[in-house]
């Protein structure tokens, strides 16, 4: 572990260790990959202007998020079934969020019950991840397990009305390991089980007014993740959500889709601070 110096050592240890078709799952983009490039590479073009003869004695990287106090302004966006990787999976990894003072949001494809997490990272600061079901009873009761287990916000995924194509998991004929299905209904058959089960249970009609109705039947704050234009972040701002993520699903949903880092400035500037702002990266 002494050797791991940052996320590009790991990233490179795990694909030595993980199944092929587990670290396509993780790794992989849409189509061509040609968003998940350039998520990439459009950091690659910005530049850090340094400031010289500051004081930097005494720094403070804190700051306030959905009024909650973090030690630094990075947090873990949503990872489904991360018990592929890790036999304690999201337990592990909120655990280690809580260490380091941040924000863990917990995938609704977890391998692990909203319960079980809450229970095991009790002072990391959780937020839910929720996508909206055909059934609105099964996603009021998520939402409703989500506020009894303590989680503070609802991140809410807007792009996914259909699962990106991923040839990747098309060709490996993903599926979850049978030990790892509980809570997760995993389907038999020919391409990707994950898209038998979202084409199965995710709405595929959901609009703004479904924001809206979410809205109605909770008092937590909203953060709707997937946003990419100026035009959706109005709206967003206007029925009165509590924040955006700017996020292209990790270049996982739509292929040619603009780079997250691309689409921030002219979200930030539409919004004018009604509504906090948040950037996914998946670099």
């Amino acid at each position: 572990m002494d050797q791991l110096c940052c996320l590009c050592d790991f990233e490179k240890l795990a694909l030595t260790r993980l199944p092929k078709p587990v670290a396509d799952y993780y790794g992989a983009g849409a189509c061509g990959e040609h968003t998940l490039k350039l998520n990439n590479s459009a950091f690659q073009k910005l530049r850090i202007r340094p400031r010289v003869l500051r004081d930097i004695s005494v720094r403070d990287t804190s700051c306030e998020i959905l009024g909650s106090k973090i030690k630094i302004p990075i947090g873990v966006s949503p990872s489904a079934m991360q018990k592929m990787a890790h036999p304690e999976g999201e337990c592990a990894n909120a655990r280690a969020v809580g260490e380091k003072g941040s924000i863990f949001i917990l995938s609704t494809l977890s391998t692990t019950s909203l319960e079980e997490v809450a229970e095991c990272a009790p002072d990391t600061i959780k937020w839910f991840q929720l996508y909206i079901y055909y059934y609105r009873d099964a996603t009021k009761a998520l939402i409703k397990r989500a506020e009894n287990a303590g989680y503070k916000a609802l991140v809410v995924t807007v792009d996914t009305n259909v699962l990106g194509l991923r040839y990747a998991d098309t060709k490996n004929k993903f599926s979850l390991p049978p030990h790892l299905t509980k809570g997760i209904i995993m389907y038999e058959g020919s391409g990707s089980a994950l898209t038998s089960y979202t084409d199965e249970l995710f709405d595929s009609s959901i609009n703004w007014e479904d924001i809206k109705w979410l809205r109605s039947i909770t008092d937590l704050p909203i953060v709707l993740k997937g946003i990419q234009t100026a035009e959706d972040a109005i709206i967003a701002a206007e029925i009165g959500v509590q924040a955006i993520m700017v996020s292209n699903h990790g270049a996982r949903q739509l292929d040619t889709a603009p780079a997250s880092i691309e689409a921030l400035p002219e979200i930030a500037r539409a919004v004018e601070n009604r509504c906090e702002v948040y950037l996914d990266g998946r670099t």
